[in-house]
């Protein structure tokens, strides 16, 4: 439930990701300042602001907008930080066209919310006159535990007077380089977007999606979909004026050398999208048909992510009514069953024939029931999930959908990515797409071990090596067909060239950024850069000197796919690999391994956190997954690319020369 806030009140937060989101009657520039125990900021590497978009645990909008996201990772945060305050401040450059103090426009309302989008607590700043900047709520650290308090304290003399107030000695030359910064962005602010209609708008939340029972406590929330600085993205923090991702995204060619890295994209969409379609009339006595893009979100994108995983939910829900149903039904036939049994006078004659045909009868009359309406709830699904995949962009399509024969190069990456299908077997019919959050969170492991499939067909060793390897090339081929051109580089490690056959579409195409590694050697040295990377950007970013990384350093988010674990690995670069997927993610780094656990045996416990911290998949249908409700075992299944299809060379073909001629 949403806690409305008035001035100075507080409340608790339970999650450490969150989203901040801000909605003024006119474009605001919003920043975010760390504070020390006492609230003062201790330089301007403790404020995320236009002109430094991204600091430790805080991602905020590059420009001026009548909308924000700002995203949050507490965390994040280190021990000297105890506060985070939300800053808006109406831009300078805008005094001689539009508002000059927050009192002649509406008042500003912002909102804490989870990554799903659920408010958590919100609050209206009125009681501004003169102010030109505020400090609208912050987020504050109390006994170990953090809080939100509502602030709405407001500045005449504008940011300058706000970050000396709060003890920042450069605070007039921090105040410039926002209003500068601001200024060079104020023409693609963002308008707030058409107010939405009741009926277009079924307020669904977005739903987790299915994790792995056996990926342990790493798992819960979204099979890596998930979350912001962690390394996914806010729901909807794509092209409306919102945070970008943490690290990974483009330079921008036009800003000054020697400035902080531009991680967005220099022709990002900004414009707002428009209002969720009206669903049409429905014939009386008749359910609602379908639209799709009728959920909840600021953009389409958001809108299709949040209904599908509310259609997933639906399944989950409709699908353990359902069991229970049946479970009452058994139990009372079992009841009535031995109630007629030990009763003497029942065995005289046909008085307990009579008895359990009853029985056997209203157990039928219960799952006839059951069934009726899990019937009617599977029918509108599949109705709604006949609208839905049509409509789904690319990254949410599957590799038949006819969108991606007019597929483009993208320039701006999306909130998520499919990475299978998922079902129940109550409805073989309809399937789920399971999307994943991006950036990714987790590694992935695509699991070449699993010798039974589920329609009770055997595939041997080899041929399921193979499967396991195509299956992480079409994963490798959806990652950078979804990625604006030049913002994601693959690497492969294949010891023995076992899957040269497989990779044949990335490495035709040119689409890796060097051939496949083989051999120790190759391993060491593919190991060995990335570990340097990782090592380097973290430096870079808990310094607060994104712009100290080499000159030409490559920002793109890298995934590096090991084939054949644990063959051609020695203990070093074993220990290598186990800190890539530590540590990777959250600068950048992400790793694909095709391997079967069993083969790693012989190196004991020493790996269970390696495999507990990957995403399990697996290149045959398999029910390992589980949803975070009910605990169904869902049946996962992989990506296929339809017989004799070109599309997915295709695909990497326009990838290739994006990159080649440098098209973002």
């Amino acid at each position: 439930m949403t806690a409305e806030l008035v001035r100075g009140q507080n409340h608790p937060l339970s999650q450490s990701r969150l989203e901040i989101r801000i909605s003024a009657g006119t474009p605001v520039a919003a920043a975010a300042a760390l504070g020390d125990e006492n609230g003062r900021i201790h330089g301007t590497g403790w404020v995320a602001h236009p002109g430094a978009p991204v600091q430790p645990g805080l991602e905020v909008s590059r420009q001026a907008a009548a909308d924000h996201r700002l995203a949050v990772d507490l965390d994040a945060m280190t021990d000297a930080v105890h506060r985070v305050s939300v800053l808006l401040a109406l831009p300078a450059a805008n005094a001689g066209a539009g508002p000059a103090r927050f009192g002649s426009v509406a008042a500003p309302f912002v909102a804490v919310t989870g990554l799903d989008g659920t408010e958590v607590a919100s609050y209206t700043i009125t009681g501004l006159d003169l102010e030109s900047a505020v400090v609208a709520l912050e987020l504050y650290r109390r006994q170990g535990a953090w809080k939100v308090r509502a602030v709405g304290q407001g500045y005449a003399g504008g940011l300058a007077e706000l970050f000396a107030d709060q003890g920042l000695s450069e605070a007039a030359q921090l105040a410039a380089g926002i209003d500068e910064a601001v200024a060079k962005g104020l023409a693609r602010s963002v308008q707030a977007p058409p107010p939405r209609t009741p009926e277009g708008d079924r307020s669904r939340q977005a739903a987790a999606p299915a994790v792995g029972p056996d990926q342990g406590a790493a798992s819960q929330g979204a099979p890596g979909p998930v979350p912001p600085a962690y390394g996914g993205q806010p729901a909807g923090g794509q092209g409306q004026g919102g945070p970008q991702p943490a690290y990974g995204g483009a330079t921008d060619p036009h800003a000054p050398s020697g400035g902080p890295v531009d991680y967005s994209h220099p022709r990002r969409q900004t414009s707002a999208p428009p209002p969720p379609p009206a669903a049409p009339p429905a014939q009386p006595g008749q359910p609602a048909r379908p639209v799709a893009g009728d959920a909840t979100g600021w953009s389409m994108e958001e809108r299709l992510y949040n209904q599908v995983w509310s259609m997933f939910e639906d399944l989950a829900r409709t699908a353990a009514a359902y069991r229970s149903a049946v479970d009452f039904a058994e139990s009372r036939m079992d009841k009535e069953l031995e109630q007629a049994l030990s009763d003497p006078r029942s065995r005289i004659g046909g008085q307990g024939d009579t008895a359990r045909e009853a029985a056997r009868a209203r157990y039928t009359q219960l799952v006839d029931q059951a069934r009726a309406s899990l019937d009617r709830d599977l029918d509108q699904l599949v109705a709604e999930s006949e609208v839905v995949e049509p409509a789904l962009p690319p990254a949410f399509a599957r590799w038949d959908n006819p969108c991606w024969h007019a597929y483009r190069v993208p320039m701006e990456i999306p909130m998520a990515l499919r990475l299978g299908d998922l079902r129940l077997p109550e409805a073989e019919s309809i399937r789920i797409p399971m999307l994943l959050r991006l950036p990714l969170e987790r590694g992935l492991w695509i699991d070449s071990g699993r010798t039974d499939s589920l329609d009770g067909s055997f595939t041997d060793s080899h041929d399921m090596r193979r499967l396991a390897m195509d299956t992480a090339v079409a994963h490798a081929a959806r990652l950078l067909a979804v990625y604006p051109a030049g913002e994601f580089t693959v690497h492969v490690v294949d010891p023995a060239g076992s899957g040269a056959q497989a990779l044949a579409p990335l490495t035709q195409t040119g689409v890796l950024a060097g051939p496949p590694a083989q051999g120790a050697a190759g391993v060491t040295e593919v190991l060995a850069r990335l570990t340097q990377r990782v090592d380097l950007v973290q430096m870079a970013l808990r310094g607060g000197a994104p712009d100290a990384l080499p000159r030409g350093f490559d920002t793109s988010q890298q995934l590096l796919i090991v084939n054949d674990f644990p063959h051609g690995f020695d203990d070093r670069a074993v220990n290598q690999l186990r800190y890539l997927v530590d540590e990777g993610p959250s600068v950048g780094v992400h790793l694909m391994m095709v391997a079967d656990r069993e083969e790693s045996a012989g190196y004991g416990p020493l790996l269970d956190p390696l495999w507990r911290s990957l995403l399990r998949l697996t290149a045959v249908p398999d029910d390992h997954l589980a949803d975070p409700w009910v605990g169904h075992a869902w049946t996962y299944e992989p990506p296929s690319v339809p017989p004799g299809s070109e599309v997915l060379r295709q695909v990497l073909t326009q990838v290739a020369e994006a990159r080649r001629t440098g098209n973002r």
